[in-house]
């Protein structure tokens, strides 16, 4: 039986104790008045600090998700999000993530900047979790703090099956990374939070909403964990600019919808084209906005593209002889097919 879950067992000390810093906008949080607390320059357009706690925007992500604000955190990215989950759940030295290669480097990156050690447990052949290898791992080693999946996968695009497995027999922290969650016809694990108090669910403006450059992350977890990560976060992590932009894009639904769908319908042309070229080996299922395909000289095909300025993704060293194709629009999905066509003359 599952152990009762202790959040404050699980969380670094010194975040439990810490002070957050309080921001003049923490301190008076009206849109009218005359200004004089923050030392801000009274001209411009932009002269004024962010909201801090990105009231606007989170009111829009809980109508849309059906979600209560207090279990939503923004982050400056989801690379933020991920740093900051390390920060909160991490002890240096002392630690340990289990991550699932191939699948998103930042990951690792951002636990050897915080000094919590790696333990990967690589998915099998079909791509899916070992489960019974980090059900094996989680049981003899106590220092596992966290695990972090990617669902929908990246670089394999595939969605992961079985990770309620994990949640029920882990009680630390576990992270499913839903980045590409918008292509996939499978749900999200947002539902999963009424089951699971230890679970984490990230996304993103930066892939279907057509955000990546302005760098706006999403994290969905309990109320608890949302206060330790919005105490941890710098006081203005996420730029007017950039909340203004997310809710821009939250105002126009139906054009999202209709990019999703030419996006879903140019995977399958696609999908369907590279078989009928000689040195495609696979094209692998994606629930994600590109494909995975093996060649039978990756790099060769890499290095062409890269000279007619068609820019893909070497994952060689990830997954054998593969390139990551992200689905383009039509006419660069035009030539791309074309200058893949003229290696075969």
């Amino acid at each position: 039986m599952k152990p009762q879950f202790d959040l404050a067992s699980l969380v670094r000390k010194n975040i439990l104790s810490l002070k957050p810093y309080s921001s003049a906008r923490d301190e008076f949080s009206g849109s009218e008045g005359i200004f004089l607390d923050a030392n801000e320059n009274p001209f411009g357009t932009y002269n004024r600090y962010p909201d801090p706690r990105q009231k606007a925007l989170k009111k829009a992500l809980s109508e849309l998700k059906d979600m209560p604000q207090e279990q939503i955190f923004i982050g400056n990215g989801s690379d933020e999000v991920i740093d900051l989950i390390f920060r909160v759940f991490g002890n240096p030295g002392t630690d340990s993530v289990i991550i699932c290669p191939p699948t998103y480097g930042m990951y690792e990156v951002s636990a050897n900047i915080n000094d919590i050690r790696v333990i990967p447990i690589p998915l099998r052949d079909d791509f899916q979790l070992d489960i019974d290898a980090i059900l094996e791992r989680i049981r003899k080693d106590e220092s596992v703090k966290l695990v972090f999946v990617c669902s929908p996968n990246n670089p394999t695009g595939n969605t992961l099956r079985d990770i309620d497995a994990i949640l029920d027999n882990f009680n630390g922290i576990v992270v499913i990374d839903e980045a590409y969650i918008d292509f996939c016809p499978e749900s999200s694990h947002l539902a999963d939070l009424r089951q699971y108090p230890n679970l984490i669910v990230m996304q993103t403006f930066s892939k279907a909403w057509a955000l990546a450059g302005a760098r706006v992350g999403i994290a969905y977890a309990q109320p608890e964990i949302i206060a330790l990560l919005n105490k941890t976060k710098p006081p203005y992590n996420v730029s007017k600019l950039n909340q203004e932009a997310a809710l821009k894009a939250l105002s126009k639904k139906k054009t999202t919808q209709y990019r999703i769908a030419t996006i879903l319908e140019q995977k399958k042309i696609l999908a369907e084209k590279l078989p009928t070229l000689s040195f495609v080996k696979k094209v692998y299922p994606s629930d994600a906005n590109f494909l995975l395909v093996e060649m039978e000289n990756a790099d060769a095909v890499y290095t062409h593209l890269i000279e007619k300025k068609v820019i893909t993704r070497n994952r060689s060293s990830q997954v054998k002889n593969c390139i990551r194709i992200t689905v383009g629009s039509p006419k660069e999905n035009r030539i791309l097919m074309n200058e893949l066509k003229k290696m075969e003359q």
